[in-house]
């Protein structure tokens, strides 16, 4: 009994070993082509705004404080796909496309690839449609030497029909794949450290949530990178103000 307790004891250790191995492998060869995503306050701006007017006066007023922002389908499809380097010229920010990309394999490379041209430095796609479908986005990324981000589980109530039963295994395909850059929910606290648990502290979590949605920015620093914030702050009577102030509540 003595001799079987101790081989099982062994190869539980040859796993965790193994698999240490293959994560810090995996994050490594990826991590030869750029450092890690710095971003400003550890605050990102989600402009969901409809105009570019709109965009440029809500980012001219807060400018000194944020250099990331985050560009979703309302602003692209009101603007086009110019409205990305428009921004980064005007401002030098760093711009996150969040297209949520979802298809096949095929399609998703030519989406990736066309917002990569038009100057994005990094891209969110869905795990839930596959590895296969998700590698074509990783691909892309690497060819054109920015950032994919995986979105593991949304922060809106609804993704508790069908994302959160599949969150963890879309995170542990992110880790084998060697994804390092992750968004999960600053809504539900407890699901955003199950998933910081399995992606490892050397990935970088973004976290959307805060603010109107009910997440609490500070607490939601303990577990991700930064934190995503849209209408807090572009609805405000003063967007300034409200920068300001929800940084000085991260201290």
């Amino acid at each position: 009994m003595i001799t079987i307790l101790y081989s099982l004891s062994y190869i539980n250790i040859l796993v965790i070993l193994k698999t240490k191995f293959w994560q810090n492998n995996n994050f490594n060869q990826r991590n030869n082509k750029v450092d890690t995503m710095k971003i400003k306050n550890n605050l990102i701006l989600a402009l969901d705004v409809m105009s570019e007017s709109e965009a440029i006066e809500i980012c001219d007023s807060i400018k000194d404080h944020i250099d990331t922002i985050k560009i979703g389908y309302p602003l692209a499809l009101a603007e086009g796909l110019e409205i990305i380097n428009k921004l980064k010229d005007q401002f030098g920010f760093k711009v996150i496309c969040d297209f949520k990309v979802a298809d096949i394999d095929a399609t998703n490379s030519k989406i990736c690839d066309e917002t990569f041209k038009a100057g994005a430095d990094a891209i969110i796609c869905h795990g839930f449609v596959g590895s296969d479908s998700v590698q074509a986005c990783l691909d892309m990324a690497d060819k054109h030497g920015k950032e994919l981000f995986l979105l593991t589980e949304m922060s809106h109530p609804g993704a508790k029909m069908f994302l959160q039963k599949n969150a963890e295994e879309i995170a542990e395909m992110g880790v084998e794949m060697g994804i390092r850059n992750y968004v999960a929910p600053a809504t539900r606290l407890d699901r955003l450290s199950i998933i910081r648990d399995i992606v490892g502290d050397d990935a970088f979590i973004i976290s959307p949530g805060v603010g109107k949605q009910g997440g609490d920015g500070k607490k939601t620093l303990e577990y991700s990178n930064a934190i995503i914030v849209g209408r807090s702050i572009y609805e405000a009577d003063n967007p300034e103000t409200a920068c300001e102030n929800l940084i000085k509540s991260l201290e």
